[in-house]
């Protein structure tokens, strides 16, 4: 129903706009509720068991975050008095306060919940659920000043190697989005405590990215890396730009997506941390080859079934192909 449905969607958008512009631990946490309990029926709406499960698994994760969220922010102002996110300054909640939001948004290592869910769920909840859900969480983060480095640092290192080590025995074309998108979630945390603007420069490649990847899919109505092999006759001219998105998804230059790891890299050697610099570096390596292995799949095989004379390609949905055709081009020619 296109009521419930503009309903839900302007909850997300309620949900998302509350915490970007509270100062208030409470006023935030509502906000995140206001978010989940919108995109729930959204993930269920196919009533499919694995849809149910999936929406299941995601709403206990995150009620989980949001009562660890609630629990630390009321442990801080019994502590200091003040509910201002601005002016956390005990290490306690600030330390618990990070670990709620980093299982929100799907950190390593507590990310199990990611892949599983993103795996139930259509291409275009997904991609929601990829992008916009991780907005109001990011906004949060961005504002806690004074965490301990330590724990920002391995919780993002640990996201770039488990979202490269994760992704490499995947058939599913949604878990390997899902792990990739624990991986760049990695560099945004890795750098977030040197230079913020950065954080928000490599979220919003990711957006631009993550939004064609998704589009290419759900125009070749592909979930799986078999499926992707029929893909030169359902959209030759999509087919042969499609490995460029996924490297540029790698971080190959000279594509778009090279351009947050390359400032990242820099700031990260400018703090004296190249061990670290050289450890996210190689990291990246392990995703490259599975988005090298996913081009593959699409580009270098031909699909044994001959369908040469059938071109439905001519005929697809404009609302479908303009949003792809922008984000195409952004994703690979912004660097």
């Amino acid at each position: 129903n296109p009521y419930i449905l503009a309903t839900l969607l302007f909850g997300l958008g309620l949900g998302t706009t509350i915490t970007f512009a509270s100062s208030h631990w409470l006023l935030a946490w509502m906000g995140l509720e206001i978010n989940t309990l919108a995109i729930i029926p959204l993930m269920a709406q196919h009533h499919h068991p694995r849809a149910v499960e999936a929406t299941t698994k995601y709403f206990l994760t995150q009620a989980t975050a949001a009562a660890m969220l609630l629990f630390a922010s009321t442990t801080n102002a019994w502590l200091t008095g003040q509910w201002d996110i601005q002016q956390m300054s005990h290490p306690f909640p600030l330390t618990l306060i990070t670990l709620a939001l980093a299982l929100k948004i799907g950190l390593a290592p507590m990310h199990t919940w990611l892949p599983e869910v993103l795996q139930g769920l259509d291409l275009t909840t997904g991609l929601v659920l990829s992008t916009w859900q991780k907005l109001a969480p990011f906004a949060l983060l961005l504002q806690i000043q004074n965490v301990n480095p330590t724990i920002l640092v391995t919780l993002g290192l640990a996201s770039t190697l488990v979202g490269g080590w994760g992704g490499l025995n995947q058939t599913q074309l949604r878990k390997v989005l899902a792990y990739s998108s624990i991986a760049h979630l990695g560099w945004m945390i890795l750098i977030l405590q040197y230079s913020p603007s950065l954080t928000l420069l490599a979220l919003l490649t990711y957006f631009v990215m993550t939004f064609s990847t998704f589009l290419v899919f759900k125009l070749n109505k592909s979930t799986s890396i078999n499926a992707l092999a029929i893909s030169w006759t359902n959209a030759p001219i999509l087919t042969s730009l499609t490995p460029l998105v996924l490297l540029s998804l790698g971080g190959l230059p000279p594509l778009t997506g090279f351009m947050p790891k390359w400032l990242i890299l820099q700031e990260l050697a400018k703090q004296d941390l190249a061990p670290l610099a050289t450890l996210a570096a190689l990291s990246a390596l392990l995703s490259l080859y599975f988005y090298l292995r996913i081009s593959y799949a699409m580009t270098l095989t031909m699909s044994p079934n001959n369908l040469t004379g059938v071109t439905p390609w001519r005929f697809s949905s404009p609302q479908l192909t303009l949003p792809l055709a922008i984000a195409t081009t952004a994703t690979i020619s912004l660097l």
